[in-house]
């Protein structure tokens, strides 16, 4: 399944969705035999994305729940619409995730 979304930050909240919705079918429905829910969700998102709250509250959902299946690709281009990230961003990205308990 392939999402476009239009506001920033909601790439990755889908993405997110998706793999908690992974996590749970295939905790109800996989057995040891035959394994029916199993695969990854990618997901790219760039700076503008995270500079969202919204991408902030759902990747700390994301970190707690341990969504090991989850694989975002984050492109630190340090542009967003009104220039470089410098005007607004100056946070350590990979520290934030890090202490969200991503990998």
């Amino acid at each position: 399944v392939e999402v476009c979304t239009g506001p920033l930050g909601q790439g990755i909240c889908n993405a997110i969705g998706f793999a908690i919705a992974e996590k749970h079918m295939s905790a109800s429905y996989n057995t040891d035999d035959y394994s029916v829910f199993d695969h990854h969700t990618y997901c790219i998102c760039g700076d503008g994305c995270l500079q969202e709250g919204v991408s902030g509250e759902a990747s700390s959902l994301a970190g707690h729940l341990g969504l090991g299946k989850l694989i975002v690709l984050y492109d630190d281009n340090k542009i967003t619409i009104d220039g470089s990230t410098d005007l607004s961003f100056t946070e350590d990205v990979g520290k934030r995730y890090e202490a969200y308990g991503w990998q």
